[in-house]
């Protein structure tokens, strides 16, 4: 599963589904947006005074800043990560995620650490790897860890994100992407752990790519869910790489796979 940076959702689906833990979680109906088209100001200007307005006005505005970008929203979205309402919280997370504001920083990272709502830390999770330069990746690595599956799917791919943006983090995030590859029980985490390491693959040195690709050529072969072994055999193929291509031709040749 591929995670994208302009994810918008609609917040009128929040309310009942953050009532109970097994409910479908709202980043789940997030899909690619166009940014393209100009926002119209007086859409802007409204947003901006809902923001500052009653709880319900306050839910109208951050739908507008969790699909679009305006660094007038950032001091007003702060305040909201403060909400007791979980959906203000993750609304205001998520905004925060698509417009970024260093210091904002600080209470995400307490939020991901000490929220014990799971759709806000899954919110988080996200948001976190739009602030990829940021020394967000210990807190990711321990969602990754630590967290239910929908935090740790998320916080895979928000590690990939930030290691590349930090080299001096390529490795610590490359062997914990590959365990969890190795040992997630969740199949979609581990797909998302294959997508990551087959983003890092370009940046690593000669030996680390040597044992990425390895751990992808075991999962293909040992995984015990076809999605995964299927994602596993995508990012190989992707990376374009002569050796790794015949190898996989061979494979298909012993049939090993098809």
């Amino acid at each position: 599963m591929a995670q994208s940076n302009d994810l918008p959702f609609d917040l009128s689906l929040l309310e009942g589904e953050l009532q109970q833990e097994d409910a479908p979680d709202p980043l789940d109906l997030i899909d690619d947006c166009d940014q393209a088209e100009a926002v119209p100001e007086a859409l802007l200007q409204d947003a901006l005074r809902q923001l500052q307005g009653s709880q319900e006005e306050q839910l109208q505005g951050l739908k507008v800043f969790c699909e679009h970008r305006d660094p007038r929203s950032q001091p007003l979205l702060r305040p909201l990560l403060g909400s007791s309402c979980p959906i203000l919280r993750m609304s205001a997370v998520y905004a925060l995620g698509r417009n970024p504001d260093p210091q904002a920083l600080p209470q995400l990272q307490q939020l991901f650490r000490l929220d014990s709502n799971c759709f806000v830390r899954k919110a988080l999770a996200w948001t976190l790897g739009n602030y990829p330069e940021a020394e967000v990746v210990p807190d990711l690595l321990n969602a990754l860890r630590l967290d239910n599956a929908a935090v740790r799917l998320w916080a895979a791919g928000s590690l990939a994100d930030t290691a590349l943006a930090q080299p001096q983090q390529l490795d610590t995030v490359t062997r914990e992407l590959l365990l969890a590859l190795q040992v997630d029980g969740q199949a979609e985490v581990r797909s998302n752990c294959a997508w990551g390491l087959g983003r890092l693959h370009p940046v690593l040195p000669p030996a680390a790519q040597e044992e990425l690709v390895h751990g992808l050529l075991q999962t293909l072969l040992n995984d015990n869910d076809f999605g995964v072994r299927q994602d596993a055999r995508s990012a190989l193929e992707q990376l374009g790489d002569g050796d790794v291509l015949a190898k996989l031709q061979a494979l298909v040749e012993d049939g090993l796979i098809v």
